[in-house]
């Protein structure tokens, strides 16, 4: 399509301003003002509104087609819960309305919110109490580590690493990091998942913690769970759970059952908020007993009168981690998903999430090389067959293929113990006839990729943009305005 300055017109408008209203006695430094005329194009309103709208057509999403990103947990969001986030009573809610005094009462249903859903994640998780102050999953990250941190000081522990699987999300070791410790990283086993074996040999005294994705990045349940939080604690260590790939077990197990004395939750992900692009996100971090002191302020209660309000007065806190009281529509969002689905709601959304992910599993396994063929959880990881790679056709070919058919790419090149790995996460939301064509489509390449490689490495082909040397992109980066 045409760019705007390719469709403008000189002379040609949406609407003639009348400059008679405007003030001409204002003296402005020269230092601000344009040297030269913007050079706008010039276009009609009919013009701006075709353009936008085909632009608008461009766009991705779930509500649009299929979203298989794996560990990132696209799926469908209910508009039910859109609509009641928009609620003027929510959504013109100024922050600095005061909590119990004259006002007060126009900020109660708010308070009620961030104190029912404490108590909600508190039984789905298995914790003692919740901060829902963090705004993205990394965010609760660093939160759940400052926790630990200030756990140790307060018991004068010297303590200097954190352990990290190497499967681990790439945010775990970050956050370890920045909160001051060591990051030794823990290998796989031949299965997949974190060696216990490996595991008991970096136990000793100056282990902080261990951040642990269970099921972790190729969708596989460590049953060895609960002996890891056991060696954990033989230290004096915390357990760090995160909850990044919760979808799979929510409504099933808990990870505060497990062992865990941390645990971090994905809003965005499990709960059916807006997720990707950037953001918006929510990262509530919970705690067990022997944390709730930590946790940051301020922390919502509810009154013997009945009235919530916000409490400061935590002398063990880690402090302010948020302004306000984090992304406050995107915890009513998951509000409404929790309460419209229930306890019984929660446990089908993991069971059809791993029967989904099962599924592609065995279709795909005859036609791809698969990371583990043991029954995984939310997600499967693949990767092109040797024969497939021989003819060039890698992970990336595939992703981009499958754009040319109607369907976003899964994750590729993650996680990094997997060559060439395609990480597919269907999710619980999308029904089997969709399921079943992004299937067809996945066997259609690899076909495709035994006899012409070539097409399957020109792909996307229906796309403004088709591929991009990215490469050259990055070493020649271009950021400059020019008018």
């Amino acid at each position: 399509m045409k760019l705007l300055f390719e469709k403008s017109v000189k002379g040609r408008r949406a609407i003639q301003v009348d400059n008679s209203d405007v003030p001409t006695t204002i003296n402005i430094n020269s230092d601000f003002l344009r040297k030269n005329s913007a050079e706008l194009p010039e276009l009609s309103e009919l013009d701006v509104v075709r353009h936008f709208t085909a632009l608008s057509r461009m766009n991705f999403g779930v509500d649009t087609n299929f979203y298989p990103l794996g560990s990132c947990t696209m799926k469908y969001n209910p508009k039910v819960c859109e609509r009641i986030a928009s609620y003027p009573g929510f959504a013109h809610l100024h922050p600095l309305l005061p909590q119990l005094r004259m006002g007060g009462m126009l900020t109660q249903g708010a308070l009620q919110v961030l104190y029912d859903m404490d108590i909600f994640l508190r039984e789905i998780t298995g914790m003692a109490g919740f901060t829902l102050q963090p705004m993205a999953g990394a965010h609760g990250e660093l939160t759940g580590i400052m926790i630990m941190a200030a756990y140790h000081r307060n018991k004068g522990n010297k303590k200097t690493t954190v352990l990290v699987p190497d499967s681990a999300h790439g945010t775990n070791p970050a956050s370890a990091a920045i909160a001051g410790y060591k990051v030794v990283v823990v290998p796989s086993d031949d299965n997949g998942i974190m060696d216990i074996k490996a595991l008991k040999k970096l136990i000793n005294n100056e282990v902080a913690g261990l951040m642990l994705t269970c099921p972790n990045t190729l969708g596989l349940f460590n049953s060895h769970i609960k002996e890891i939080c056991d060696l954990i604690h033989s230290v004096d260590g915390l357990a760090y759970y995160d909850g990044a790939n919760l979808n799979a077990i929510v409504g099933k197990a808990r990870p505060g059952d497990f062992g865990f004395d941390i645990v971090h939750i994905n809003l965005h992900k499990t709960f059916a908020t807006p997720h990707g692009g950037g953001g918006p996100g929510s990262g509530p971090v919970g705690v067990n007993e022997k944390l709730v002191d930590f946790l940051p302020v301020s922390v919502v209660v509810k009154r013997d009168d009945g009235t919530y309000a916000l409490e400061y007065n935590r002398p063990k806190s880690i402090g302010y981690i948020a302004p306000f009281y984090g992304n406050f529509a995107i915890i009513l969002r998951a509000y409404v998903y929790i309460l419209m689905l229930g306890k019984e709601g929660l446990g089908k959304v993991a069971e059809n999430a791993v029967l989904n992910a099962n599924y592609i599993l065995a279709k795909l396994k005859k036609h791809y090389k698969a990371a583990s063929e043991n029954i995984c959880k939310h997600e499967c990881v693949f990767s092109p067959t040797d024969e497939m790679l021989q003819n060039g056709v890698h992970a990336l070919d595939v992703a981009k293929s499958l754009i040319d058919r109607g369907f976003h790419p899964p994750t590729v090149y993650f996680p990094t113990i997997v060559k060439e790995a395609l990480m597919i996460e269907p999710t619980e939301t999308e029904s089997k006839e969709t399921i079943d064509e992004f299937i067809d489509a996945m066997i259609e390449i690899a076909e495709i990729a035994k006899t012409e490689p070539e097409k399957i490495k020109q792909s996307p082909i229906t796309t403004p943009v088709c591929r991009p040397d990215e490469t050259a992109a990055a070493k020649n980066l271009d950021i400059s305005f020019h008018i």
